[in-house]
This record gives C-alpha cells, structure tokens and sequence, in this order.
C-alpha cells in the first residue's frame, strides 16, 4: 500500500544535548572532510585533461564522459540517497559512502583505459552521492541551538567555497610534480579517516518513522535528472543543437510527472510542499545561483590565466588563492552579520558583492593587472561565502528533521545544477562572445581560423604551426576577443545576480531573519 510505513527494529539513538560540546565540534570535523573531497572533485578535473589525453588517448566522446558522467550521476541520485539516509541512517550512509569513494578514487587513479576511468567516475558520482546529504543533515541532527547550527553551517559552507577555490589550486600543485592520477590517489586518506572517526564521533541519526522507499519515485528522479544534466552540458558544447533540447525536455517532462507522483502520495520520497516555504525556496535557488556564478568565473579565469597570461597550473592556482581565503572568511562574518542585520540583509549583500566583482571583470583590460583580478574574484567569492553559509540553515531550518536528509539533498541538487548550468549558458555567452569579436586576423589562413574559433586554447595551438607574423596576428586577435568575451559573460552574470537579489529581498521581505 502507498501509505504503508515499514517498521523495523532499530536500536535506540541517545538524545541530543541541547547545546553542542567537544564531541559535536570533533565529529564536525570529520563531517567537513567529505564536503571538502566534493567540493575539489568539481574542479580539479578540468587541469589534467591535457594529461589525461596523452596517457590514455580517449576519443573526444570519451573525453566528455570522464569530465560530465561524474556530475551526471551525482546530481542524478542525491535527493534519493537523502531519502535513503533519513531510512536507514545518516551516519550509517556516510560510511559506506566514503568508503565507497575511496575505492572508486582509487580505481580512478590506476585506471588503464579511458573506459575504466569513466566507469571509476560513475562509481565516484554513486558514493559522492551518499556524502553530502549524510553531513549536512547530521549538522542539523548534531547541532540543536540556533547560533550554534548557524556556526556548524558557516564552517561546512566554508568549505564548500574553500574546496571550489582550492581545487585549481591543488590540480595545478599536483600535476606540477605528479601524474594524473594523484587527482584521485589524495581523496583515499581522507575517505579512510572518515570511515574510522565518525562511528566515535558522530552520533547515529535517522527518521523516526521513516516513509516507504518508492523505487518508481527512485526512477522517476533519476530518468528526469540524467537527461536534464546531460542536455544542459551539451549545450555548453553544441549550442541550441536538437539532441540537447530533446534532452532537458524529456528531463523537465519526467520531472513534472515525479512531482505529480509526490503530491498524490501520503509518505513521499520527497516533500515537494516544502517549495511553498519562502525560506527553503530562496535558500535552494540561491545556491543554484551562486555557484553558476562561481563556476562560471573559474570558467573564463583559468582559461585567460593559463592561456591569455601564459601562467603555469600552480602559478594561476595561487591567484585564485586569496579568493578562497575571502570565501572561508565571509562564512564566519556571516554568522554575526546576520545577528545584526538580519539573514535577508546578508543575503542580498552577499549577491550584490558577488555582482560588483563580475562589473569589475566587465572592465578588466589587457596588461599586467592581476591584482585587479585578484580583486574582483576576492568579491566574487567573499559574497558566496556570505550567502551559502546561511542558505543552507535556511533549508534545514525550513524542512522537518524527519526529512531533513531529502532536504539537504535538493539543496546540494541544486548546487549540482548549478555548476552545470553556468558551464551550459555562461559558457555558450562566452563562446559567442568570443567568436564575434575574433573577426578575421589578417594573413591567418582560414582553417587556422576555423580552429581558432573553437576557443582560445585552441587559437594558441592553431597559432603554434603558423609563422611568427601570422602567429602573432592571430594571437593578438583572440586574446582581445577572449577579453571581450570576458566582459560580455561577466555582465550577463552580474545581471543575473542583481535580479536574484531583488528576488529574494522581495521573497523574504516579512523576515527579519531566517
């Protein structure tokens, strides 16, 4: 029956203490670790694809799926995992997990083929699925004083950004003295603290009465977010091209129908209600629209680091640095700012911060001016850092703790989606930008050219086989269409942003705080 609840016999879980002590503190800890290995997983990749492709000579295809299949299975199983954690037990759903993710880290690492490396992702996107939900949810288990959860949040949020921030950073240090592979090979450790401390340190949580897992409902999310994901990447790289946009319509199609399904149900897998609730709402649309800003920054700056400055991995890692530093800053600041101010005044401070640094980037110029851009991505992740860090409270704070591990997981969804769809639309911008500003450089032949339209790393290898007048011709030319593209994604992003925070001031304009 639909509305029937199994009942199991699960040893009892000791209570809670009212305000949290060394043990809560420690086991937060441990509940960072996986954050972390997520948060770097999502851009440490993008470093080692020169690598990867004179090691293991993948087709272009499979080029794509050692990058994409990861997120796509990930942003695929989260919200179920969190339906999963509430069942069976949170803490019991982080072990396996990070077990599970050492040991597809570890095949990743040895993988001799590209096929091995994409079924070593896949598994990787499986068990990432299981850690984000698991830890975000046993801080609202963990953590039951208001200031103290807001803290908890600040410090897993921190690492959320700082994780984002630091992954160039770590590819760009590994890769300078190692192979690929230690991409991967530095997440084992760390999966076997997890696997040891959190049993001592962290108390077993789940759902009281938990609702029936619904395999049709399992299903349903994951035929909508497979193709949706897919079709957003694919665009990124073909445009508005028939197969992407078949894609994400059967995707949002499927979508709607699992929504449909979860209303009629007495004991659904998730609370699709919960989107009635401003606070929960804005705080998943704001982390979706945070990171597609963020992602997309890393985007374009990795690319006129390395390529328009000619600055090594490790060197461009070291520039993005002070950003995430801003990042872990602001996710403590916003703790007591919104003690003073109010969790809406945060949050929409957070968004302009985030907006002025893309209208810096808007004026960025050719020339030695790093710490210009030093300091327009300082801006740029000091306001995520003020807006995540009370997002997430919001959607715990929203949701019942009963459901607090599907909430989570539509939290981290839309991180997912995010990231997906700032590659997707503000690189298209990019892309476009770019390729109207390119025009036609004189002396270049035009299948150089033709080259050189796909990006600007590939002008700076078309540019290699030419002469020294033509390669200077053609250079010149992409680096200031790069520029241009720059400038016109920057205030896309920008507006965008703007626009969100009217949205939520607009939202949540009856709250004081969250």
């Amino acid at each position: 029956m639909m509305g029937t609840h199994y009942h199991t016999e699960v040893p009892p879980i000791p209570p809670v203490p009212d305000r949290a002590g060394a043990r809560q503190w420690a086991g937060l800890a441990i509940l960072v670790l996986p954050v972390l290995l997520i948060s770097v997983d999502m851009t440490v990749l993008s470093f080692a694809v020169p690598h990867l492709g004179e090691d293991l000579k993948p087709t272009s295809v499979q080029l794509l799926w050692i990058v994409d299949v990861y997120s796509f299975v990930l942003a695929a199983l989260l919200v179920t995992m969190g339906s999963l954690g509430d069942r069976i037990g949170r803490r019991k759903l982080l072990v396996f997990g990070a077990a599970g993710f050492g040991l597809a880290s570890l095949a990743a690492a040895l993988a001799p083929t590209a096929a091995a490396l994409i079924a070593a992702r896949a598994l990787l996107g499986l068990a990432g699925a299981t850690l984000m939900p698991s830890t975000l949810s046993l801080i609202r288990s963990m953590f039951r004083d208001e200031n103290q959860r807001r803290i908890a949040i600040a410090i897993w949020a921190a690492a959320l950004s700082g994780g984002s921030a630091l992954g160039p950073v770590l590819g760009g240090a590994l890769l300078e003295f190692f192979w690929w592979g230690s991409l991967f090979l530095i997440n084992v450790p760390v999966t076997i603290l997890i696997v040891v401390l959190a049993p001592l340190l962290i108390r077993e949580s789940r759902a009281e009465e938990p609702s029936r897992l619904d395999p049709l409902s399992v299903v349903l999310l994951a035929a909508a977010m497979f193709p949706m994901v897919y079709g957003i990447k694919k665009v990124a790289v073909e445009g508005l091209a028939p197969v992407p946009l078949l894609c994400i319509t059967v995707g949002v199609a499927l979508g709607v129908v699992f929504v449909r399904r979860q209303l009629l149900r007495t004991a659904p897998m998730l609370d699709v209600r919960l989107f009635r609730i401003p606070q929960f709402t804005v705080g998943v649309m704001l982390n979706l629209i945070t990171l597609f800003a963020m992602i997309a920054a890393l985007f374009f700056l990795t690319q006129y680091l390395q390529t328009v400055r000619d600055i090594s991995p490790l060197g461009a890692g070291l520039v993005l640095l002070p950003g995430m530093m801003c990042a872990i800053v602001a996710g403590f600041l916003a703790v007591t700012l919104s003690r003073w101010w109010g969790v809406t005044a945060v949050l929409v401070l957070g968004l302009a911060l985030m907006a002025f640094g893309f209208v810096l980037f808007t004026q960025l110029v050719a020339g030695p001016h790093l710490p210009y851009l030093i300091v327009a991505f300082a801006l740029i992740c000091f306001g995520m850092g003020l807006t995540q860090s009370l997002t997430n409270d919001a959607v715990l704070s929203a949701a019942p703790e009963d459901r607090a591990g599907a909430a989570s997981a539509v939290s981290e969804t839309g991180y997912e989606l995010g990231a997906a769809l700032g590659i997707a639309i503000l690189g298209s911008v990019l892309l476009s930008s770019y390729r109207s500003a390119l025009g036609t450089p004189a002396g270049v032949p035009a299948d150089s050219l033709a080259d050189a339209g796909e990006g600007v790393a590939a002008a700076a290898s078309a540019a290699a086989e030419l002469s020294a007048s033509q390669s200077e011709s053609l250079l010149s030319a992409a680096y200031s269409a790069f520029l241009s593209g720059i400038h016109t994604t920057s205030a896309v992003a920008a507006v965008i942003l703007v626009a969100a925070a009217v949205l939520t001031g607009w939202a949540l304009r009856t709250r004081k705080a969250a």
